[in-house]
């Protein structure tokens, strides 16, 4: 049995469940040996289970609705962008037909239990569903010319930058949560490779357009103030009008479009208050542990991004970068992918927050900066995407056989990039090797920058809470 076989055999029968209830045993396990009562342990487990269930519903009725009316307006005005975008559930898909996503988590969970071993992390990643964004990056690296050494490197490669970046955003966590630094909730998400280009971006802020800040609002508070129409509900309905006009949609579809993306809004923020309650039994008997058994030492536990996601200036700045997105892609150079499936930018927005602390103007306006990084990301991995779900029988049966597919706003497009350049460079080409060598340079520098303004960061929050 070849290493490959093997990672299948331990890990197929679990994913094969899904992430609700995969989630759902794991966390359960992870309580029970922090020394959690079995009672308390299943609870924290169902409700996380829960609310991934409740995220995942949501953004399927969200991206359902906004799809439908975009391909209405691309079939008005006979716009020509030929990939389509079929969203992130598709390409999870595509991702675990292949065997070699269970290898490459099976390489991933050595390398973190080796991390905390040599106490380079404090996060144990248990969202190993979402390994699948990792492995994209090593399937297309491979589909691009690389073996699976080379690709297996670099998901190493960036996987331990995803894990080193949980540890350096816990207190920012805290701090937007207003959770204790006991609570053990971070994240090792992919969403959140994008934060050292939008904190380059937010440096540039700083120096150039400091002055905008005080046109700043915070979202929350802003709704408390003018009631409804300031409300996550309010909100959804005004983009969804806007969308139902844009694509001509009747009078009723409109409606139904701005209620949905209303509803859709509020429940958000509503579903992202359960991750919390669901941890709270491992919060405890994690902190009992690290006292009793590894002399206080913190350890954190990486679950999927949308223990976030009641933040009201996320879903705000979404909403507002979604019409934006839609008109950089009718202009943008390069582009093929028209916003469908994610026109509802998960993909950019966390990142946003958690570097820029909320500051709305800010995630707006870096986010219309770096949008077309994704888009262009999108489009460049079209091929391997229409290749892969053809290969593993993925291909949804809706869309033309001779039509390509990728998703606007997938995570890590910069990895994608990355992905292409060593897979090119594994031919032997010597340009492509030169390309390759020096956007690998630039990444970990970028990274090694980002690290040390974020340790500033966490610094300036210790000294605030003594």
């Amino acid at each position: 049995m070849d290493i490959i076989e093997l990672a299948n055999t331990i890990f197929t029968p679990l994913i094969n469940l899904g992430a609700p209830p995969l989630m759902l045993i794991i966390l359960t396990i992870v309580s029970l040996l922090v020394g959690v009562k079995f009672t308390k342990a299943l609870e924290g487990g169902i409700k996380l289970a829960i609310a991934l269930t409740g995220i995942g519903a949501i953004i399927g009725i969200l991206t359902t609705a906004f799809s439908g009316a975009l391909t209405q307006f691309v079939q008005s005005t006979g716009i020509e962008l030929t990939i389509t975008d079929v969203g992130w559930a598709p390409l999870a898909t595509i991702t675990w037909g292949s065997p070699y996503t269970l290898y490459f988590l099976m390489v991933m969970v050595i390398v973190n239990i080796l991390m905390l071993a040599l106490k380079k992390t404090n996060t144990l990643d248990v969202d190993i569903f979402d390994i699948w964004h990792l492995s994209f990056v090593g399937l297309m690296c491979m589909f691009c010319g690389a073996n699976l050494v080379t690709a297996t490197i670099l998901v190493i490669f960036i996987g331990v930058l995803k894990i080193i970046n949980s540890d350096l955003m816990k207190p920012t966590f805290n701090d937007l949560l207003n959770v204790p630094a006991s609570n053990p909730m971070t994240t090792t998400h992919m969403n959140y490779m994008m934060n050292p280009v939008i904190m380059l971006l937010n440096k540039i802020f700083d120096k150039l357009f400091f002055w905008l800040d005080k046109y700043d609002f915070d979202a929350a508070k802003l709704n408390k103030k003018i009631g409804f129409w300031g409300s996550k509900f309010a909100i959804g309905i005004y983009l969804g009008i806007f969308v139902g006009l844009l694509s001509k949609q009747n009078p009723k579809e409109i409606c139904a479009l701005a209620f949905t993306a209303g509803v859709c809004l509020e429940l958000f923020s509503m579903i992202g208050t359960w991750f919390i309650a669901a941890v709270e039994p491992l919060s405890q008997g994690i902190t009992d542990f690290a006292n009793k058994r590894l002399k206080g030492r913190t350890l954190n536990i990486g679950l999927d991004w949308p223990f976030i996601a009641g933040r009201a200036e996320m879903w705000a700045a979404a909403n507002i970068l979604a019409p934006i997105m839609l008109i950089e892609a009718l202009v943008l150079p390069g582009n093929g992918l028209l916003p469908l499936g994610g026109i509802i930018a998960m993909g950019a927005t966390p990142a946003l927050l958690v570097v820029t602390r909320g500051k709305l103007l800010r995630m707006i306006i870096i986010g219309a900066i770096e949008l077309p990084i994704f888009l262009w990301a999108g489009t460049l991995m079209a091929s391997f995407v229409t290749s892969t779900a053809k290969l593993v029988g993925a291909f949804p049966a809706s869309i033309s056989s001779n039509a390509l597919i990728s998703q606007t706003t997938m995570e890590g497009p910069i990895e994608k990039f990355l992905a292409y350049l060593v897979g090119q460079a594994s031919t032997g080409a010597g340009q492509a090797i030169l390309y390759a060598a020096l956007a690998l340079a630039a990444y970990l520098l970028i990274f090694i920058w980002y690290a040390f303004e974020m340790k500033k960061r966490n610094k300036e929050y210790q000294s605030n809470n003594k």
